[in-house]
């Protein structure tokens, strides 16, 4: 891959991780919140968008929601911090640097 394409999907990783964290948040808040329907649904479509974003990943399916997996587990901590104000421990930092380096080694290894 070159340097552009990997920029590329770092960009969409990262806007599909806002739009599925975010979505999935919102939905949480409208049920478990007690916020109105419309956040719920709002949500939802955030949701989708997300499922959209995933499709201009280089990759094919299978290997992109496995690196989103992991992507996914470091926004949501990150989220949580600055959402909720639930600090990563210890534990979620060890976790998150070992899950960031399988999801580097999973999309970006190079391959014939």
């Amino acid at each position: 891959m070159t340097k552009e394409v990997i920029y590329r999907s770092i960009f969409f990783f990262v806007l599909a991780g806002l739009f599925e964290i975010g979505g999935g948040y919102m939905v949480w808040k409208a049920i478990k919140g007690n916020q109105p329907l419309w956040v719920g649904i709002l949500g939802g479509t955030f949701l989708a968008i997300y499922g959209m974003i995933a499709t201009f990943q280089p990759a094919g399916f299978g290997r992109t929601y496995a690196a989103y997996g992991g992507v996914f587990v470091l926004m949501s901590l990150l989220w949580g911090w600055g959402m909720e104000k639930v600090k990563p421990d210890h534990y979620d930092v060890i976790g998150a640097v070992i899950i960031a380096i399988g999801t580097a080694v999973i999309f970006y290894a190079p391959r014939k």
